[in-house]
């Protein structure tokens, strides 16, 4: 293979789970990381190729991005082996970053400069959902571009929201884990509280997804990591952290007081001031309360 269709930049916890759909569905997949370690498993693979995103772009493949935030997408557009000088024709990037939209507008109308359409398609499903090819992706940008990919995409997504102008995909997601992530530590303080009150967490959890108060985080992370004692949920205190206060920065930016983004992001904070930056972010629980007395 030595045209692709799609190429995969970042092959972490999410990058990899896609890399590995999108070939699985027959489509010709380049894929990339900064890291040597990360591109090592697919180096070996017959449906799969090692490429820079400067390489993919001049082949003028759907490039998928999978990495933090918009520094990682800007700092891989630079200089002579860069996207921007190598461009292709047909060249199209989606954006699976969680990013403010704000830098999502300022660096897609980078690209349009070089005949790059740029699509911010921001990923709800988490690790789990990308190896599943289970993601829902909240899309904005141009409408036709979206429709002319989407049996590329349907290899890794189960749901597919157009939002409309680009920069609405990752507005939605910021709104998105503001809730996620509040609901979750409003988990954990009420699993606290019951534990106080001599209540065991599993029976808690149990009533919980028998009644209103049920969650995404009562109906898996809890039970998935945290009654199992596994604290695997694939993904750092730290990406948390940086969502919510991208959360409370949009409120700014709209002139909201969002008191519960607010509270969320201070307790992050809080987290990673006790250097919890790079765990786990199941371990908030056992943690919790240190965290929550911390001055």
């Amino acid at each position: 293979m030595t045209t692709p269709e799609i190429g995969v930049i970042g092959l972490g916890n999410m990058g990899r789970g896609i890399a590995d759909n999108f070939a699985k569905a027959g489509h010709a997949t380049a894929v990339w990381d900064v890291s040597a370690d990360a591109r090592a498993p697919f180096e070996a693979r017959p449906d799969t190729i090692v490429m820079s995103p400067g390489e993919m772009a001049a082949a003028g493949a759907m490039m998928v991005y999978v990495v933090p935030a918009t520094p990682e997408i800007e700092s891989s557009f630079e200089g002579p082996d860069g996207v921007l000088a190598m461009t292709g024709e047909g060249t199209i990037i989606f954006d699976l970053t969680t990013s403010f939209p704000e830098d999502t507008k300022r660096i897609a109308a980078r690209a349009a400069e070089h005949g790059i359409n740029y699509l911010d398609a921001a990923m709800s499903g988490g690790a789990t959902g990308a190896d599943a090819g289970a993601l829902t992706l909240m899309v904005g940008g141009d409408e036709a571009a979206f429709e002319a990919c989407r049996g590329k995409l349907d290899a890794i997504a189960d749901n597919l929201f157009y939002l409309g102008d680009v920069g609405s995909g990752h507005a939605m997601k910021l709104i998105h884990n503001m809730v996620v992530h509040a609901v979750f530590l409003t988990n954990c303080e009420a699993g606290r509280m019951a534990e106080r009150a001599g209540l065991k967490l599993e029976d808690m959890i149990a009533v919980f997804n028998k009644s209103n108060a049920r969650s995404y985080a009562s109906e898996a992370r809890f039970p998935k990591h945290i009654l199992s004692e596994k604290w695997d949920a694939r993904s750092r205190v730290y990406n948390l952290n940086k969502d919510l206060g991208m959360a409370v920065r949009l409120a700014e930016s709209l002139d909201m007081d969002a008191r519960y983004a607010r509270e969320t992001s201070a307790f992050l904070n809080k987290a990673i001031e006790r250097g919890m930056a790079e765990d786990d972010y199941s371990l908030l629980y056992p943690a919790f309360d240190d965290i929550r007395d911390m001055e």
